[in-house]
């Protein structure tokens, strides 16, 4: 039974003048409460003068309707009457914790029933407060509760993004297609429009990323990085939205998606491209309400994520062949960074070497200049492959011809393709380049795909695009 202050009344017909200041630790209408009593004077009073303040309120009036409530929505705050006939608040308590529902949970017990409020901190509870309980000490304590659980999932989310960071690398260019991305970096970093990153296999795609984050009104947030064609589509999706306990076979606990990771901060999204369609849909209604659901869940969540992403496809093409969704599209392409491969950027090629070699290693200027005529399909990735490989390799401390990759600087290069005396376009280069990789490792594909530096997938597209074939 709900023991009920009747100075509430005068509570709900005189609310504080000033709802966003009136003793507000926080802003109350991010908190959505829920209200548990059997009793109705009180949980209607309650419900009426918190949502006066600002609060999304629902209510229930006994332990099942409260279940229902919580399987469907996403709550921050329960106030719970321990005594309810039926379902008790601590049996309520135990179901929510079992069922991993967030919710930090405040306890209204009457007089001499403190043992239960002590059993009820141990089951879980975030606060109690004894009956008749004033409304403005209840907010106060609400308030702290939804602190509380903020600041813990915070902690929470900090530990799971750390497995998804990397520390941050310089990009370095000075030729003219370089200083226009620059540019670009500083424009759309400035905003918390999407931004879509357009280029080949490894340019650098994650690079320019993680300087529009570190650029962002949003740089103190989290920078979450996911990587589509690392993961097939069945755990793609769990891993984007996350999922409960029980959703599908090994799904012990429940587990938040990398959105809800990156809630306030940014997402990084790289080979965007490779999305299935269903994984398109839910990705379209995150980037139009914020509203998604994990995995085997009913629950609407909403977060707020910058989303970055990147793809080596042309997109529009993908959307002319019905491989990609129209809407997610225009919805995603506001903002476009294309970066250049590596073989049109003007003397950036010295740069990059110099860099990857570093201070403490030597390699002769003829080398450099023979490694500037490679068309290298693989970009700036293939190029530190490369470089890393030969100082593995190396004996004393110079990168030399002989310990770098047979396909950049030794028997295979472009410079021996016969490609008469005509004028050949880069394109075409790079197709009689690819092509001879592919028959000089007996068209194995993984081989090939580590001999330029690139991933199977973005292998098997030069193969397809070129009409390279077994």
């Amino acid at each position: 039974m709900a023991i009920v202050d009747h100075s509430i009344r005068n509570n709900v017909q005189q609310p504080p003048r000033n709802n966003s200041t009136s003793m507000s630790l926080i802003d109350r209408t991010l908190v959505k409460l829920l209200i548990v009593d059997d009793e109705e004077d009180f949980r209607d009073a309650a419900e009426v003068y918190f949502r006066r303040l600002g609060y999304q309120v629902v209510a229930a009036r006994d332990g099942l309707e409260a279940l229902e409530i919580a399987k469907n929505q996403q709550l921050d705050v329960a106030v719970v009457d321990i005594h309810m006939p039926g379902m008790s608040g601590i049996d309520l308590l135990i179901r929510l914790r079992e069922e991993d529902h967030e919710v930090q949970v405040i306890m209204l017990t009457g007089g001499g029933t403190i043992e239960n409020a002590v059993e009820s901190m141990k089951r879980g509870a975030r606060d109690f407060l004894t009956k008749p309980a004033k409304l403005n000490e209840l907010d106060i304590t609400i308030q702290k509760a939804y602190k509380s659980g903020r600041l813990e999932k915070e902690n929470r989310n900090l530990r799971q993004v750390l497995q998804h960071i990397a520390p941050p690398a310089e990009i370095i260019g000075q030729s003219k297609a370089m200083q226009d991305v620059f540019r670009l970096i500083e424009k759309t970093a400035v905003t918390d429009k999407p931004v879509l990153i357009q280029g080949e296999s490894g340019t650098g795609k994650e690079l320019v990323a993680r300087a529009i984050h570190r650029r962002s009104a949003l740089a103190t947030q989290p920078l979450v990085v996911i990587n589509c064609a690392a993961l097939p589509e069945t755990l793609l999706e769990s891993e984007l939205f996350g999922h409960e306990k029980g959703a599908f076979t090994g799904a012990v606990a429940s587990k938040p998606g990398l959105f809800e990771l990156a809630d306030g901060g940014t997402l990084f999204i790289d080979e965007f491209g490779e999305l299935a369609g269903p994984l398109q849909a839910k990705l379209l209604r995150v980037l139009e309400d914020g509203s998604m659901r994990r995995v085997g869940s009913v629950k609407e969540r909403r977060v707020k994520v910058r989303l970055i992403a990147a793809t080596n496809r042309d997109l529009a093409e993908e959307v002319r062949a019905g491989r990609f969704r129209e809407d997610l599209y225009y919805r995603i392409n506001v903002l476009t960074i294309p970066l250049p491969p590596l073989r049109q950027r003007d003397g950036d090629i010295e740069l990059l070497i110099k860099h990857f070699v570093g201070p403490d290693w030597r390699i002769s200027p003829n080398l450099i200049q023979e490694l500037q005529h490679y068309s290298w399909p693989g970009n700036v990735r293939q190029l530190q492959n490369a470089i890393d490989r030969a100082k593995i390799l190396a004996d004393d401390d110079e990168v030399l011809s002989e310990n770098l990759p047979a396909e950049v600087c030794g028997q295979v290069r472009p410079s021996v393709v016969n490609v008469g005396t005509n004028q050949v376009d880069l394109e075409t280069l790079n197709k009689l380049h690819v092509e001879q990789i592919y028959n000089q490792y007996g068209r194995n594909k993984s081989r090939t795909a580590k001999a330029l530096g690139i991933n199977r997938r973005s292998l098997y597209r030069l193969l397809e695009k070129y009409g390279i074939g077994d």
